[in-house]
Protein backbone atom coordinates (compact mmCIF):
# COMPACT_ATOMS: atom_id res chain seq x y z
CA UNK A 1 0.00 0.00 0.00
CA UNK A 2 1.13 3.58 -1.00
CA UNK A 3 0.02 6.95 0.37
CA UNK A 4 -0.05 10.37 -0.70
CA UNK A 5 3.20 12.07 0.11
CA UNK A 6 1.09 14.76 2.18
CA UNK A 7 -0.72 11.65 3.86
CA UNK A 8 2.64 10.08 4.73
CA UNK A 9 4.10 13.38 6.15
CA UNK A 10 1.10 13.99 8.25
CA UNK A 11 1.21 10.03 9.88
CA UNK A 12 4.80 10.51 9.78
CA UNK A 13 5.01 13.96 11.76
CA UNK A 14 2.34 11.86 14.45
CA UNK A 15 4.68 9.42 14.91
CA UNK A 16 7.31 11.80 15.47
CA UNK A 17 5.81 13.78 18.24
CA UNK A 18 4.42 11.33 20.10
CA UNK A 19 7.62 9.39 20.63
CA UNK A 20 9.75 12.52 20.74
CA UNK A 21 8.54 13.26 24.09
CA UNK A 22 9.55 9.83 25.64
CA UNK A 23 13.63 9.67 26.98
CA UNK A 24 13.16 6.13 28.69
CA UNK A 25 10.67 3.17 29.55
CA UNK A 26 9.64 5.05 32.07
CA UNK A 27 9.10 7.98 30.49
CA UNK A 28 6.70 5.85 27.77
CA UNK A 29 5.33 4.55 31.01
CA UNK A 30 3.82 7.46 32.53
CA UNK A 31 2.93 9.66 29.48
CA UNK A 32 0.33 6.22 27.99
CA UNK A 33 -0.63 6.28 31.80
CA UNK A 34 -1.62 9.96 31.99
CA UNK A 35 -3.24 10.09 28.37
CA UNK A 36 -5.49 6.92 29.59
CA UNK A 37 -6.55 8.54 32.67
CA UNK A 38 -7.29 11.95 31.46
CA UNK A 39 -9.86 10.27 29.37
CA UNK A 40 -11.92 7.96 31.80
CA UNK A 41 -14.03 9.61 34.40
CA UNK A 42 -15.51 6.87 36.07
CA UNK A 43 -12.54 5.70 37.84
CA UNK A 44 -12.13 8.29 40.86
CA UNK A 45 -13.05 8.37 43.93
CA UNK A 46 -12.16 5.14 44.85
CA UNK A 47 -9.84 5.44 47.84
CA UNK A 48 -12.05 3.35 49.91
CA UNK A 49 -11.58 0.19 47.60
CA UNK A 50 -8.04 -0.38 48.61
CA UNK A 51 -6.56 -1.69 51.94
CA UNK A 52 -4.54 0.84 53.37
CA UNK A 53 -5.26 -0.42 57.18
CA UNK A 54 -2.79 -0.87 59.58
CA UNK A 55 -2.81 -5.18 60.26
CA UNK A 56 -0.24 -7.52 60.79
CA UNK A 57 0.33 -9.71 58.66
CA UNK A 58 -0.34 -12.53 60.99
CA UNK A 59 -4.23 -11.92 60.90
CA UNK A 60 -4.51 -11.31 57.53
CA UNK A 61 -6.75 -13.84 55.84
CA UNK A 62 -7.66 -13.71 51.20
CA UNK A 63 -10.71 -14.32 49.37
CA UNK A 64 -9.65 -14.69 45.22
CA UNK A 65 -12.25 -13.54 43.79
CA UNK A 66 -12.51 -14.49 40.02
CA UNK A 67 -13.31 -11.57 37.05
CA UNK A 68 -16.15 -12.30 34.19
CA UNK A 69 -18.89 -14.01 32.72
CA UNK A 70 -17.74 -17.88 32.87
CA UNK A 71 -17.70 -17.85 36.75
CA UNK A 72 -20.84 -17.87 39.18
CA UNK A 73 -20.70 -15.11 41.54
CA UNK A 74 -18.00 -13.27 39.58
CA UNK A 75 -17.08 -9.86 39.82
CA UNK A 76 -17.58 -7.99 36.52
CA UNK A 77 -14.72 -7.02 34.04
CA UNK A 78 -15.34 -3.80 33.85
CA UNK A 79 -15.12 -3.43 37.49
CA UNK A 80 -11.47 -4.73 37.29
CA UNK A 81 -10.31 -2.72 34.05
CA UNK A 82 -11.55 0.41 36.06
CA UNK A 83 -9.79 -0.14 39.41
CA UNK A 84 -6.74 -1.40 37.66
CA UNK A 85 -6.04 1.26 35.52
CA UNK A 86 -6.49 3.53 39.09
CA UNK A 87 -3.76 1.55 40.23
CA UNK A 88 -1.28 0.43 37.81
CA UNK A 89 1.29 2.11 35.88
CA UNK A 90 0.84 0.13 33.07
CA UNK A 91 -1.78 0.59 30.43
CA UNK A 92 -4.02 -2.59 30.12
CA UNK A 93 -5.34 -3.84 27.76
CA UNK A 94 -9.52 -4.89 27.90
CA UNK A 95 -9.88 -7.62 25.15
CA UNK A 96 -7.66 -10.01 25.19
CA UNK A 97 -7.27 -12.51 22.59
CA UNK A 98 -7.12 -16.31 23.41
CA UNK A 99 -7.56 -17.90 26.49
CA UNK A 100 -7.15 -15.76 30.36
CA UNK A 101 -8.04 -15.32 33.78
CA UNK A 102 -8.37 -12.55 35.87
CA UNK A 103 -8.42 -12.23 39.58
CA UNK A 104 -8.83 -9.68 42.38
CA UNK A 105 -7.40 -10.24 46.01
CA UNK A 106 -9.26 -9.02 48.23
CA UNK A 107 -8.39 -8.74 51.95
CA UNK A 108 -11.38 -10.90 54.22
CA UNK A 109 -11.44 -8.94 57.21
CA UNK A 110 -12.11 -5.56 55.77
CA UNK A 111 -13.09 -6.78 52.32
CA UNK A 112 -10.87 -4.21 50.50
CA UNK A 113 -8.55 -4.68 47.51
CA UNK A 114 -5.59 -6.09 47.55
CA UNK A 115 -4.23 -6.74 43.51
CA UNK A 116 -5.15 -7.68 40.58
CA UNK A 117 -3.86 -10.67 38.41
CA UNK A 118 -4.22 -11.80 35.29
CA UNK A 119 -3.04 -15.01 33.60
CA UNK A 120 -2.55 -15.81 29.53
CA UNK A 121 -1.04 -17.88 27.05
CA UNK A 122 2.58 -17.52 26.96
CA UNK A 123 4.28 -15.73 24.60
CA UNK A 124 5.33 -18.01 21.80
CA UNK A 125 9.04 -16.97 21.88
CA UNK A 126 12.01 -16.18 24.19
CA UNK A 127 15.30 -15.90 24.95
CA UNK A 128 15.77 -16.90 28.84
CA UNK A 129 13.25 -19.97 28.30
CA UNK A 130 15.14 -21.23 25.20
CA UNK A 131 18.09 -21.32 26.86
CA UNK A 132 16.88 -22.61 30.09
CA UNK A 133 15.21 -25.59 27.48
CA UNK A 134 18.08 -25.90 25.60
CA UNK A 135 16.59 -25.20 22.62
CA UNK A 136 13.32 -23.53 21.37
CA UNK A 137 10.39 -25.98 22.28
CA UNK A 138 7.80 -27.76 20.29
CA UNK A 139 5.27 -25.33 20.67
CA UNK A 140 2.17 -27.60 20.50
CA UNK A 141 3.69 -29.74 23.50
CA UNK A 142 4.70 -26.07 25.57
CA UNK A 143 1.29 -24.86 24.98
CA UNK A 144 -0.01 -27.53 27.17
CA UNK A 145 2.06 -27.18 29.99
CA UNK A 146 2.49 -23.56 30.39
CA UNK A 147 0.96 -20.13 31.38
CA UNK A 148 2.05 -16.68 31.67
CA UNK A 149 1.21 -14.05 34.54
CA UNK A 150 0.48 -10.38 32.61
CA UNK A 151 -0.67 -8.68 35.35
CA UNK A 152 0.76 -8.90 38.92
CA UNK A 153 0.09 -5.88 40.96
CA UNK A 154 -0.49 -5.08 44.30
CA UNK A 155 -2.31 -1.81 45.29
CA UNK A 156 -0.46 0.61 47.17
CA UNK A 157 0.05 1.07 50.33
CA UNK A 158 -0.26 -2.77 50.42
CA UNK A 159 2.19 -3.60 48.20
CA UNK A 160 4.51 -1.07 49.76
CA UNK A 161 3.92 -2.00 53.09
CA UNK A 162 3.78 -6.04 52.73
CA UNK A 163 5.64 -6.65 49.96
CA UNK A 164 2.23 -7.36 48.32
CA UNK A 165 3.65 -7.96 44.67
CA UNK A 166 5.25 -11.11 46.47
CA UNK A 167 2.10 -12.36 47.90
CA UNK A 168 0.75 -11.60 44.64
CA UNK A 169 3.30 -13.58 42.84
CA UNK A 170 3.34 -16.65 44.86
CA UNK A 171 -0.49 -16.96 44.44
CA UNK A 172 0.15 -17.56 40.82
CA UNK A 173 2.35 -20.48 42.08
CA UNK A 174 0.10 -22.23 43.85
CA UNK A 175 -1.46 -25.30 43.77
CA UNK A 176 -4.75 -23.43 43.65
CA UNK A 177 -3.76 -21.57 40.68
CA UNK A 178 -2.32 -24.58 38.74
CA UNK A 179 -5.59 -26.97 39.04
CA UNK A 180 -7.65 -23.49 38.50
CA UNK A 181 -5.77 -22.72 34.99
CA UNK A 182 -5.83 -26.87 34.55
CA UNK A 183 -9.87 -26.36 34.58
CA UNK A 184 -10.15 -22.88 32.60
CA UNK A 185 -7.33 -24.04 30.02
CA UNK A 186 -8.03 -27.34 29.21
CA UNK A 187 -4.45 -28.13 30.13
CA UNK A 188 -1.71 -29.80 32.44
CA UNK A 189 -0.17 -26.68 33.65
CA UNK A 190 3.06 -27.44 34.77
CA UNK A 191 5.34 -24.02 33.96
CA UNK A 192 4.65 -20.33 35.52
CA UNK A 193 6.38 -17.53 33.40
CA UNK A 194 6.49 -13.82 33.82
CA UNK A 195 8.14 -10.53 33.30
CA UNK A 196 9.23 -7.64 35.18
CA UNK A 197 7.91 -4.85 34.27
CA UNK A 198 10.73 -2.40 34.15
CA UNK A 199 12.88 -4.51 32.69
CA UNK A 200 17.20 -3.30 33.17
CA UNK A 201 16.03 -0.26 34.33
CA UNK A 202 16.27 -1.73 37.98
CA UNK A 203 18.45 -4.10 39.34
CA UNK A 204 15.54 -6.16 41.18
CA UNK A 205 12.16 -6.91 40.84
CA UNK A 206 8.95 -7.72 43.25
CA UNK A 207 9.64 -11.63 41.82
CA UNK A 208 13.20 -11.86 43.71
CA UNK A 209 13.83 -13.68 47.04
CA UNK A 210 11.01 -16.16 46.04
CA UNK A 211 12.88 -19.06 45.59
CA UNK A 212 12.03 -22.03 45.82
CA UNK A 213 9.14 -20.88 44.31
CA UNK A 214 9.83 -18.41 41.62
CA UNK A 215 13.49 -18.69 39.79
CA UNK A 216 15.40 -15.67 37.94
CA UNK A 217 16.17 -17.03 34.30
CA UNK A 218 18.05 -14.51 32.69
CA UNK A 219 16.33 -11.52 30.72
CA UNK A 220 15.02 -11.30 27.43
CA UNK A 221 15.25 -9.54 24.17
CA UNK A 222 12.13 -7.19 23.12
CA UNK A 223 12.12 -6.74 18.92
CA UNK A 224 8.72 -4.30 19.09
CA UNK A 225 8.24 -0.67 19.06
CA UNK A 226 6.00 0.29 22.08
CA UNK A 227 2.36 0.73 20.96
CA UNK A 228 1.08 3.88 20.61
CA UNK A 229 -1.65 4.10 23.34
CA UNK A 230 -5.37 4.07 22.31
CA UNK A 231 -6.26 7.86 21.69
CA UNK A 232 -3.08 8.65 19.30
CA UNK A 233 -3.34 4.70 17.81
CA UNK A 234 -7.09 5.24 16.34
CA UNK A 235 -6.27 8.53 15.33
CA UNK A 236 -3.28 7.37 12.74
CA UNK A 237 -5.52 3.56 12.15
CA UNK A 238 -8.66 5.36 11.28
CA UNK A 239 -6.74 7.60 8.89
CA UNK A 240 -5.13 4.37 7.36
CA UNK A 241 -8.39 2.55 7.45
CA UNK A 242 -9.96 5.69 5.39
CA UNK A 243 -6.98 5.13 3.17
CA UNK A 244 -7.35 1.77 2.70
CA UNK A 245 -10.97 1.52 1.21
CA UNK A 246 -12.58 2.12 4.46
CA UNK A 247 -10.52 -1.61 5.32
CA UNK A 248 -8.48 -1.73 8.62
CA UNK A 249 -5.32 -2.60 7.86
CA UNK A 250 -5.54 -5.98 9.54
CA UNK A 251 -8.32 -8.39 10.11
CA UNK A 252 -10.35 -7.15 13.05
CA UNK A 253 -10.10 -11.15 14.35
CA UNK A 254 -6.25 -11.34 14.24
CA UNK A 255 -4.15 -11.97 17.24
CA UNK A 256 -1.98 -8.91 18.36
CA UNK A 257 -3.80 -7.25 16.27
CA UNK A 258 -3.04 -3.75 17.13
CA UNK A 259 0.71 -4.53 17.01
CA UNK A 260 0.51 -5.32 13.92
CA UNK A 261 -1.69 -2.43 12.91
CA UNK A 262 0.69 -0.47 14.00
CA UNK A 263 3.58 -1.83 12.46
CA UNK A 264 2.07 -2.07 9.04
CA UNK A 265 1.75 1.83 9.38
CA UNK A 266 5.44 2.22 10.33
CA UNK A 267 6.00 0.30 6.82
CA UNK A 268 3.70 1.95 4.48
CA UNK A 269 4.65 5.60 6.18
CA UNK A 270 8.72 4.41 5.00
CA UNK A 271 7.81 3.21 1.24
CA UNK A 272 5.44 6.51 0.86
CA UNK A 273 7.70 9.55 2.28
CA UNK A 274 9.71 10.70 -0.77
CA UNK A 275 10.91 13.84 1.20
CA UNK A 276 14.32 12.48 2.38
CA UNK A 277 14.83 14.64 5.23
CA UNK A 278 11.57 13.64 6.52
CA UNK A 279 12.44 10.16 6.19
CA UNK A 280 15.25 10.39 7.81
CA UNK A 281 13.76 12.39 10.88
CA UNK A 282 11.10 9.57 10.59
CA UNK A 283 13.51 6.43 11.10
CA UNK A 284 15.62 8.18 13.45
CA UNK A 285 12.82 8.71 15.98
CA UNK A 286 11.05 4.64 14.97
CA UNK A 287 14.97 3.66 15.67
CA UNK A 288 14.89 5.73 19.06
CA UNK A 289 11.58 4.49 20.78
CA UNK A 290 13.12 0.99 19.97
CA UNK A 291 15.00 1.16 23.07
CA UNK A 292 12.23 2.13 25.53
CA UNK A 293 11.45 -1.45 25.53
CA UNK A 294 14.05 -2.41 27.98
CA UNK A 295 14.67 -5.92 27.98
CA UNK A 296 12.84 -7.78 31.09
CA UNK A 297 13.53 -9.99 33.78
CA UNK A 298 12.54 -13.45 33.07
CA UNK A 299 10.93 -15.31 35.77
CA UNK A 300 9.42 -19.55 35.96
CA UNK A 301 7.93 -21.45 38.46
CA UNK A 302 7.39 -25.19 38.03
CA UNK A 303 5.06 -26.07 40.55
CA UNK A 304 7.33 -28.03 42.25
CA UNK A 305 7.50 -31.04 39.59
CA UNK A 306 11.18 -32.10 38.81
CA UNK A 307 10.81 -32.83 34.86
CA UNK A 308 8.99 -29.45 33.97
CA UNK A 309 11.79 -29.39 31.53
CA UNK A 310 12.13 -32.89 30.33
CA UNK A 311 8.11 -33.30 29.93
CA UNK A 312 7.91 -30.16 27.57
CA UNK A 313 11.32 -31.52 25.03
CA UNK A 314 9.15 -34.34 24.77
CA UNK A 315 11.46 -36.26 26.32
CA UNK A 316 9.48 -37.54 29.01
CA UNK A 317 5.63 -37.99 29.22
CA UNK A 318 4.37 -37.94 32.90
CA UNK A 319 5.30 -35.03 35.16
CA UNK A 320 7.06 -36.20 38.18
CA UNK A 321 6.62 -34.16 42.03
CA UNK A 322 10.04 -33.20 43.09
CA UNK A 323 11.06 -32.87 47.06
CA UNK A 324 9.05 -29.38 47.48
CA UNK A 325 5.99 -29.86 45.95
CA UNK A 326 3.95 -29.26 49.13
CA UNK A 327 5.22 -26.09 49.79
CA UNK A 328 3.54 -25.08 46.27
CA UNK A 329 -0.14 -25.56 48.31
CA UNK A 330 -1.85 -22.53 48.73
CA UNK A 331 -1.75 -22.42 52.92
CA UNK A 332 2.08 -23.01 52.64
CA UNK A 333 2.49 -20.75 50.56
CA UNK A 334 1.07 -17.91 52.57
CA UNK A 335 2.64 -19.08 55.69
CA UNK A 336 5.90 -18.46 53.66
CA UNK A 337 4.58 -15.20 52.64
CA UNK A 338 3.77 -14.28 56.23
CA UNK A 339 7.16 -14.63 57.97
CA UNK A 340 8.51 -12.20 55.24
CA UNK A 341 5.80 -9.77 55.37
CA UNK A 342 5.53 -9.62 58.97
CA UNK A 343 9.65 -9.12 58.95
CA UNK A 344 8.99 -6.23 56.51
CA UNK A 345 5.80 -4.19 58.36
CA UNK A 346 7.12 -4.86 61.84
CA UNK A 347 10.79 -2.79 60.35
CA UNK A 348 8.36 -0.04 59.24
CA UNK A 349 6.27 0.44 61.84
CA UNK A 350 10.00 0.97 63.58
CA UNK A 351 11.43 2.99 61.50
CA UNK A 352 8.30 5.29 61.00
CA UNK A 353 8.08 4.49 57.50
CA UNK A 354 4.50 3.00 57.48
CA UNK A 355 2.65 4.17 54.82
CA UNK A 356 -1.70 5.09 54.83
CA UNK A 357 -1.89 6.80 52.02
CA UNK A 358 -3.73 4.74 49.05
CA UNK A 359 -2.22 6.07 45.66
CA UNK A 360 -4.39 6.26 42.56
CA UNK A 361 -3.19 7.78 39.21
CA UNK A 362 -6.47 9.61 39.36
CA UNK A 363 -4.94 11.53 42.34
CA UNK A 364 -1.73 11.98 41.58
CA UNK A 365 -0.23 11.21 38.18
CA UNK A 366 3.21 11.69 39.60
CA UNK A 367 3.32 8.62 42.28
CA UNK A 368 6.40 6.61 42.54
CA UNK A 369 6.38 4.03 39.75
CA UNK A 370 9.42 2.19 40.13
CA UNK A 371 9.59 0.37 43.52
Amino acid sequence: MIISEQDAQWAADEFIKYFSQMGNIEDYLRFVKKEVVKNTNTLAPLQDEFFNEDIHPDEMDFDIRFVGDRFQQSLPQGYYNNLLNAVSSHNNEKNIPGRELRWMIFEKRTQKILGFIRFGSPVINSKPRNLWLGKAPNLSIFNRHAAMGFVIVPSQPFGYNYLGGKLLALLCCSHYARETLNSVFEKDIALFETTSLYGSTTDASQYDGLKPFIRYKGLTESKFLPLLHDDAFHKLHDRFTLLNNNTPLTDNKASSKKMKRQTKMISIIRNSLKDQKKLEDFNEVINTAFTLTQKKRFYISDYGYSNVREVILGEQDELLRGPNWDKFHLENIIAWWKKKASKRYEKLKEEGRFRTRVELWTEDNDIQIIR
